[in-house]
């Protein structure tokens, strides 16, 4: 018996999504796929926070314009992001008129929320569940290091955190063929004692090893039973520590895995190792990845998003920090 895997019995599909980003995002190879690029990182507002909870509000409800759908038919919104009392997420969901969960689990948070989703629609408690998170480069570096005034010189290991938002609506009463969530593999929290708060990919590398491990022996599957095994935002540096410890654990991931914090920037001296954050691998599925399951082009992917479950008091008071991957399994338009 399974114990920290669900499957779905309904296999909720997701039916509509919509990424917002801003200027830099912009200039990735994703763009083409990216649904709103923003021209101002401030997005016409006084604060960086006050744009990113207005990105957040602008990809749920264009998410439930491209399911068909209006606010009356949405159950519940399930939401998080990165700053201190889920703020972003909890001044959004004062725009519409439906039941809202706030979740967090950092940088995990939009892989737990989709499996949360597919949970209370198998269950057939809901019909129709949005999930969404977001982040913003400006206010998450100054919230967990510097000010931004401080122009502090960025350590090799650093990443850098997604300006954007992404957002989903799961759904078991649409009709036609959409992806669908088969299952859902919760990851436990993991700490190998890393305390640099630069270093998020060392961080969260052995939570993800540990919840893949699982899955794959919790659904009787191994790597290549996948055509992609997509991580949320390890970058460079944590796609090598987990390549590395799954390998220790018996399986190999290097033909068929890839990264969203490594898709969204060009690995350089300025992003160095990459891409982070709770809107890193939502606005990557949102756009890309949702694209090729809907034309049918990824059959059976792993989607497992990875957080660093740090906050400001925990690094002062030289904390480790903790690491956690939540994963779901989607299964392509056949």
């Amino acid at each position: 018996m399974a114990k920290r895997t669900i499957f779905f019995r309904s296999k909720p599909k997701i039916v509509g999504a919509y990424s917002v980003v801003g200027p830099k995002e912009s200039e990735s190879a994703l763009r083409d796929y990216f649904d709103e690029v923003l021209s101002d990182d401030k997005f016409c507002e006084s604060t960086f926070e006050k744009a990113e909870c207005k990105m957040l509000s602008k990809a749920i409800s264009s998410s439930i314009a491209r399911a068909g759908y209006s606010e009356k038919d949405i159950n519940a919104i399930l939401s998080g992001d990165l700053l201190n009392q889920i703020i972003s997420a909890s001044f959004a969901a004062r725009d519409f008129d439906i039941s809202y969960i706030g979740i967090y689990n950092a940088c995990s948070t939009f892989s737990e929320g989709i499996a949360l989703a597919s949970a209370f629609l198998d269950g057939n408690y809901f019909k129709n569940v949005v999930v969404s998170t977001c982040s913003h480069f400006s206010t998450a570096e100054r919230q967990y290091r510097y000010p931004l005034e401080l122009g502090c010189t960025r350590p090799p290991q650093s990443q850098w955190t997604v300006t954007g938002a992404g957002s989903v609506v799961l759904s078991n009463e649409k009709e036609g063929e959409y992806p669908v969530v088969s299952s859902a593999t919760f990851g436990k929290v993991v700490d190998f004692g890393v305390t640099d708060a630069n270093d998020m990919g060392a961080a969260m590398a052995p939570a993800a090893a540990d919840t893949l491990k699982t899955l794959f022996f919790e659904t009787s599957t191994s790597p290549k039973d996948y055509d992609l095994i997509v991580t949320g935002d390890l970058g460079a540096l944590g796609t090598r520590l987990l390549k590395r410890l799954c390998l220790d654990n018996g399986f190999n991931i290097d033909e068929n895995h890839v990264d969203c914090g490594e898709m969204i920037y060009d690995i350089n001296e300025k992003e160095f190792q990459g891409g982070s954050g709770a809107g890193c691998s939502a606005v990557v599925f949102s756009s890309y990845f949702y694209d090729l399951l809907k034309r049918g082009k990824i059959g059976k992917m792993i989607l497992m998003a990875t957080g660093a479950l740090l906050s400001t008091l925990s690094s002062q008071q030289g904390e480790s920090i903790p690491g956690v991957a939540h994963a779901v399994i989607i299964e392509g338009v056949k």
